[in-house]
């Protein structure tokens, strides 16, 4: 089995979330696929986010107000 880095980003409301995971990659038919403390930590800045908790959700990665971009 291998590992490899990648960037997800998560989206609640205005805010944006980049959280660095581990994905597996192995020869069966799931892969690649996230561990479980991956998921969970995705989960937990999902919810962070959803509460604008943002001191949690910066403990587990970079975090971006979203703001709209108007035509001049």
């Amino acid at each position: 089995m291998s590992e490899r880095k990648h960037i997800k980003l998560i989206r609640e409301s205005d805010y944006v979330a980049e959280v660095e995971v581990t994905l597996l990659e192995s020869p069966d038919a799931w892969a690649p696929h996230l561990s479980l403390e991956d998921a969970e930590k995705l989960d937990q800045v999902r919810l962070a986010l959803r509460r604008r908790d943002l001191a949690v959700a910066r403990q587990h990665g970079r975090v971006y107000r979203l703001t709209p971009v108007t035509a001049d």
